[in-house]
């Protein structure tokens, strides 16, 4: 089995629709940390899961210096952004960790299985 891990700092500023009354309602901005991995048992003929080049042309030249929000069609917040990158990234991706901030981390993992936490 093999993995690679890639890391992208990516400056962005996004704001979020939420239910209640947030300063996260203000358009703000964020320099991301966004920590990709992925897995594969075989490598493509280049001897690689995937470019490090390709992974920065999906992901960091699509959200780098933008508005999210004018990028994607769902409410940005940084699980949903976990998961969007780990599915642009499908098959190979297995997990995605978001880094907003020093203390702002949210993580996807790509599961068969769902779990439910009550």
């Amino acid at each position: 089995m093999y993995e690679v891990k890639k890391r992208l700092e990516i400056s962005a500023a996004h704001y979020l629709n939420l239910s209640y009354k947030s300063k996260c309602e203000n358009l703000h901005g964020h320099n991301w940390i966004v920590d990709i991995y992925l897995r594969s048992e075989t490598l493509n003929e280049n001897g690689m899961i995937m470019d490090f080049t390709h992974i920065n042309k999906k992901i960091k030249d699509k959200f780098d210096h933008k508005v999210i929000n004018d990028v994607v069609n769902f409410n940005p917040t940084a699980e949903n952004m976990a998961k969007y990158i780990c599915d642009e990234l499908t098959p190979y991706c297995y997990r995605v960790d978001v880094k907003e901030s020093e203390n702002n981390t949210a993580v996807y993992y790509k599961s068969e299985s769902k779990v439910v936490l009550s």
